[in-house]
């Protein structure tokens, strides 16, 4: 029966102790942000813009052919 008392009395247990070592962890963690990835938006409107141009310069030339 104390076994059973004992199990109770550490499940009810306050968990801020653990909350503040977690807390503290987290403060202290000194773990390197990872470097921002670069956006792909130029590069895609690069690929768009030549796609254009080249389509500009076929059209071009099978009208003057």
């Amino acid at each position: 029966m104390s076994e059973n008392n004992n199990t109770e009395q550490q499940q009810q247990m306050d968990p801020a102790g653990s909350t503040m070592m977690f807390q503290r962890f987290v403060k202290e963690n000194n773990e390197p942000e990872p470097a921002p990835k670069r956006p792909i938006t130029p590069y895609v409107l690069a690929g768009v813009g030549a796609i254009v141009a080249i389509g500009i310069i076929v059209a071009v030339v099978m009208m003057w052919s």
